[in-house]
């Protein structure tokens, strides 16, 4: 438990503690920052924390993933450092008056690094919510998903969509947020209980500010300004036509936000609707468009994504920002065990996550 590790580290319990789950994203990738839709679900797993607020400007943290106890400041800087996240996340629980200072923290994660299921987004919303619930503040869990991207995209220097911190901060497992990026209007629908969501990895790990999710980022960005709008996602295909001026691989990038849009769109309906054969389909394009258009896919995922379709899967694409990371693929709950052991034979270096 979380609250008995933090009374052993640091001498007290708690003033309070929670949990917030990681999320996997079914489909709609790179979609939540060109003002499209996004389908992701929580996870069972995810990062559990413990905080009592200091009377000074110290901020000390003790996470299970590292050795260390980072001691950082609430007037801090980030610094590539591994508790930038929870330094940003306190320092805007001051700026919206939840707290007056430092804090103690403890964290506890089954979420691991590098995978795209958003550890990152999970901590920043978990550590605002506990300052929020401290405070008996009123704000919203979608305001609370608002400045947790603020906190990435200001301190951090992320340039991240909204998609992860609205996931982890509304959904449940068990649950896909239908959400649309532009308005943040969302609803919850329920994923079918005959098949499971599988996240593997593929063994290769990433980081999103290592500037590949930055380049494609200003590429869209190049797209917008081209344009004339923010909204690359919802453009037609005559609007998309105009843009034949510029260069091809731009062309490619504004084509996948606006076929992932739309096959976004589709799947939630399919969802709804029951039809999983379908939402396996768009699956295995969403992934060819994310492996040729938006060309963030790399040899050891493509193989990973074909050989879970081989063995038995209705649907698998990269998820999250890609360059490695991992997989999603839709699998009948009868088929999980020898399709799991399958596939993880042919890959030793894949992993199980969920």
């Amino acid at each position: 438990m979380i609250e008995s590790r933090f009374e052993s580290v640091f001498g007290q319990k708690p003033r309070i503690s929670g949990f917030t789950p990681g999320r996997v994203n079914l489909i709609g990738e790179h979609t939540d920052y060109n003002g499209g839709m996004v389908l992701p679900t929580a996870l069972s797993l995810g990062v559990s924390m413990a905080l009592s607020p200091r009377s000074d400007n110290v901020i000390k943290i003790w996470s299970d993933k590292f050795d260390e106890i980072a001691e950082r400041k609430i007037t801090d800087i980030a610094v590539d450092h591994w508790s930038d996240y929870i330094v940003g996340a306190l320092i805007m629980a001051n700026t919206q008056g939840y707290l007056k200072g430092g804090a103690d923290i403890a964290i506890e994660t089954t979420l691991p690094f590098g995978a795209g299921i958003s550890s990152s987004a999970a901590v920043t919303v978990g550590i605002l919510k506990l300052a929020r619930d401290f405070a008996q503040a009123k704000t919203s869990d979608k305001d609370i998903a608002v400045f947790a991207r603020r906190v990435e995209n200001e301190f951090i220097g992320m340039p991240c969509g909204i998609m992860d911190q609205m996931a982890v901060a509304i959904a449940r497992p068990g649950q896909a947020l239908a959400l649309n990026t532009e308005t943040l209007d969302y609803d919850l629908v329920d994923l079918p209980q005959d098949y499971h969501m599988a996240v593997i990895h593929s063994g290769q790990f990433r980081q999103l500010n290592e500037g590949r999710y930055k380049i494609r980022k200003e590429e869209c960005d190049a797209i917008k300004a081209a344009l004339g709008h923010d909204n690359i996602c919802q453009i037609s295909d005559t609007e998309f036509g105009t843009l034949d001026t510029l260069p091809q691989h731009l062309q490619r990038r504004a084509r996948h936000c606006m076929t992932e849009h739309r096959r976004t769109v589709e799947a939630i309906k399919c969802l709804r609707d029951n039809d999983i054969e379908r939402i396996g389909e768009l699956m295995n394009e969403s992934h060819i468009s994310m492996r040729d258009d938006f060309e963030i896919t790399v040899l050891k995922v493509d193989t990973l994504v074909e050989e879970a379709v081989r063995l038995g899967a209705v649907g698998a694409r990269q998820t999250g920002g890609g360059f490695g990371g991992c997989i999603v693929a839709c699998i009948a709950k009868d088929k999980v065990e020898a399709w799991k052991t399958a596939l993880l034979t042919s890959h030793p270096e894949a992993y199980w996550v969920s």
